[in-house]
């Protein structure tokens, strides 16, 4: 985004294989912002309501936020060649693996970080630091059923199937939910051929397949009463006055953890720290945990709310955790098997 005065990246028209296209000159920047890229959606509006007056207080530094989805920020950034359009990236475990793998970092310094004492051990390393957590479960109408869930498996079994609601491997929580399941049925973090079986015996009773955004508008309209997602999701519906419980599986709560890093070559890598250490303070993460935002804070020094699926943010070591270095290999071939198999 840009602000009529001290527009910080000018335009240039140049010409590319998809037609013209807008280069951002890396000459005009105005002092005292940061551009970073952000989640379209709830994640950018809760920065622009939360975050950016918040880092203007502190530290007397704009935000300027880009949104853009991971798999876009990456090849964004690549594109640009060594000229990267914002300072600051945001990403779930997949895409962070691969723009490691392709270069897209600065070598991070935690020691720049105030508040990065604050957060649980290994939420700080090489590359970038944890600024929300992301909790992955079972999601039920509590007034739809006699009984709540309890594992995975139960989500192929009646009452329960007849009445699932199924996204695919599109996003970090529908592909480690489906690893979940795949791993009850004796498969593993790289083996999902047990889930494509299982679910092949009952699709014909599932009562919706959609893609992610859709399925809270699906749970909403009553196509589905039971859905695998993320505690964010639960609650934005709870606050909606929609009837709606989280369910830790029996096999444990999943965990994956969005991350912020500096893009390589950034030319405001000094403001991307303040904006940083302004999103991980104790004040911003208990005022993102709060409807409708509910995001899951890092930060030791926030009280959770009832909403979390944890009384303390220790009990995250004691999480299931996914090895993403193998996972991203065959994540694209999972994506077209569902759609071909499943979505169909």
């Amino acid at each position: 985004m840009t602000r009529k005065s001290a527009t910080r990246r000018r335009f240039m028209a140049g010409a590319s294989a998809l037609g013209a296209a807008a280069l951002l000159s890396r000459g005009a920047l105005a002092k005292g912002s940061v551009t970073a890229a952000t989640y379209p959606g709830s994640w950018e509006e809760a920065f622009r309501t939360i975050v950016a007056p918040a880092l203007k207080k502190a530290s007397n530094v704009e935000l300027e936020m880009q949104p853009l989805f991971a798999v876009d920020q990456i090849a964004k950034v690549k594109a640009a060649r060594g000229a990267p359009p914002f300072d600051a990236f945001v990403l779930d475990p997949g895409p962070r693996v691969t723009a490691i793998n392709d270069g897209l970092f600065e070598k991070f310094d935690g020691a720049k970080l105030a508040n990065a004492a604050k957060l649980p051990a290994g939420l700080v390393d090489e590359w970038g630091v944890t600024v929300a957590a992301q909790f992955v479960g079972i999601a039920y109408n509590p007034k739809k059923f006699a009984a709540a869930p309890k594992g995975w498996d139960d989500l192929f079994k009646e009452p329960y199937v007849s009445r699932l609601g199924m996204t695919g491997f599109q996003t970090t929580f529908g592909t480690v939910s489906i690893i979940e399941m795949a791993k009850i049925f004796g498969g593993s973090e790289t083996n999902v051929e047990p889930f494509f079986t299982e679910i092949k015996k009952v699709l014909p009773k599932v009562a919706a397949i959609g893609a992610p955004a859709a399925m809270p508008g699906l749970f909403q309209q009553g196509q589905c009463d039971i859905m695998y997602t993320n505690v964010q999701t639960v609650g934005t519906l709870k606050a909606r006055g929609i009837d709606i419980e989280f369910v830790k599986p029996t096999t444990g709560t999943v965990a994956f953890f969005t991350t912020m890093h500096i893009a390589k070559g950034a030319t405001e890598a000094a403001n991307a720290y303040k904006y940083f250490d302004t999103v991980i303070s104790a004040g911003v993460q208990a005022e993102l945990m709060k409807p409708p935002y509910l995001f899951a804070p890092v930060n030791k020094d926030v009280a959770l709310s009832a909403d979390m699926p944890l009384k303390s943010l220790d009990e995250m070591s004691g999480f299931v955790r996914h090895d993403w270095t193998k996972i991203n290999p065959l994540r694209a071939g999972w994506i077209e098997r569902f759609n071909k198999e499943v979505a169909k």
